[in-house]
């Protein structure tokens, strides 16, 4: 930057150095209105100024010179301070709040209500009915006959002709080459390997076991029963009696019945009972033992070795040859041709016809309808209905406040630490140098326009 304004003021005092020059001369040229840089020793207008005019040009220089300049430089410095900082330290804290609830309260009201109750009712009324009938109506209809015609057409026909073409085409022949392929086989071959296997044997062993064996053992015990029993009795009757038998005679006179008299008696009854009685019996019995055997055989693996082998294919392969084949081309010329074509027309021809047709002529009737009118009717009835009232309770809660406690803490930071030092730089220095050189002059104020 400083290099950059150092050159910069060295352009401005060469610039500053140029109009000095050019004010000499035009106070030497007087005012003939030459507004050149050159320098006239001679008159306006005069026919002297003809020839050469002297001119002083400043010629730029450059030459390198050392200068010291005062730049400034910055270096990080560590610093430490002290700052305070506010620490929230949570503590709980009781408090007794006050809420409202709430609470459902079922209440009984009377409430009147309006019931509509259907009542029917017959009416009679007139209406108007339309009522088909058929009438035979002739009328005059236009028939539209077909009539065939012949007429001559002629018509441009596409006749096919063939013609023989030769057509040069390029056409893929198969060939064959045989070379010489290096693969890699896999060759198949065995080795004996012992392989360990475990077989399982089975071996009979005798166990001794008790199975529960329930035996009945008769036991005799007394029974306390009550025995029916009874004996027939004969005794009298009265006179009365309706029996309708052989001994009564006619009046029924000194007439007997045997009736049976039930008796109840209790007797000891013996009565064998069976009792079961379970047996703890020893018994024997074979189990087939599974004993792990380790047993040895030889077993064939196969495996695979790999082996580079040449082989000799045939590769096909194909070139690519020009021939010629003559082809039939179908083409189509153009001729007229004439045919016979049949042509139908429709004549219109008037016919009469008889038609049914079906009309419709009004008629009163009468006829009766319900209608459904309602009545409004006044009741009363008694509802249950939810009112919810407002409640004060009252609750402790534990709620969590915080308190600032400060706290003095230390940390480091860096500064940025500005200082000047003197350096010395080379500069390149502009200067202007004044030189004299003749130009010719061809105007009458003696100076050549543009100089």
């Amino acid at each position: 930057m400083r290099r950059a304004l150092l050159v910069l003021m060295s352009i401005v005092a060469c610039t500053m150095a140029t109009p000095q020059s050019l004010l000499g001369a035009a106070q030497k040229c007087g005012n003939c209105g030459c507004a050149s840089k050159c320098s006239c020793e001679c008159e306006c207008g005069s026919s002297d100024c003809a020839g050469t005019v002297k001119k002083i040009v400043h010629v730029p220089t450059y030459e390198m010179q050392t200068r010291t300049v005062t730049r400034t430089g910055y270096k990080n410095e560590q610093r430490t301070r002290t700052y305070t900082v506010n620490k929230r330290v949570p503590y709980v804290e009781e408090k007794t709040c006050n809420y409202t609830v709430m609470v459902p309260e079922l209440r009984k009201k009377t409430v009147q209500y309006c019931e509509m109750k259907p009542v029917w009712e017959t009416k009679s009324c007139t209406y108007n009915v339309c009522v088909p009938y058929t009438e035979q109506v002739e009328q005059t209809c236009t028939v539209m006959v077909p009539q065939w015609e012949e007429k001559s057409v002629t018509r441009l026909v596409q006749v096919p002709y063939t013609e023989e073409k030769v057509v040069t085409c390029k056409v893929n022949v198969p060939y064959t080459e045989e070379q010489v392929q290096t693969c890699t086989v896999q060759v198949p071959y065995y080795e004996e390997v012992e392989k360990t296997y475990t077989v399982n044997t089975y071996k009979q062993e005798q166990r001794q076991g008790t199975h529960t064996v329930t035996k009945r053992v008769p036991e005799t015990t007394t029974r306390t029963v009550m025995v029916r029993g009874g004996h027939w009795k004969t005794c009298a009757v009265d006179n009365d009696c309706d029996c309708g038998g052989s001994d009564c005679g006619n009046g029924c006179r000194g007439c007997t019945r045997r009736v049976w008299v039930p008796t109840c008696e209790t007797k000891e009854v013996p009565c064998t009972t069976y009792k079961c009685v379970s047996e703890e019996v020893p018994y024997s019995y074979c189990v087939n033992v599974c004993v792990p055997e380790q047993r040895t055989c030889t077993v064939k693996v196969r495996k695979c070795r790999a082996e580079e082998r040449q082989q000799t294919i045939k590769v096909c392969k194909v070139r690519c040859e020009e021939r010629q084949q003559t082809v039939k081309v179908c083409k189509y010329r153009t001729e007229e041709r004439q045919c016979r074509v049949k042509v139908c027309k429709m004549v219109p021809r008037q016919q009469r016809r008889t038609v049914t047709v079906c009309k419709m002529r009004y008629e009163q009737r009468t006829g009766d309808y319900k209608v459904c009118r309602y009545v409004a009717e006044q009741h009363q009835k008694e509802v249950q209905y939810t009112v919810c009232v407002p409640e004060q309770r009252s609750k402790t809660v534990q709620v969590t406040k915080y308190r600032c406690e400060p706290e003095e803490r230390t940390c480091e930071y860096s500064v940025c630490v500005p200082h000047t030092y003197e350096e010395e730089v080379q500069v390149r220095v502009c200067k202007m140098v004044a030189k004299e050189v003749e130009v010719p002059c061809s105007n009458r104020c003696g100076c050549r326009e543009g100089c």
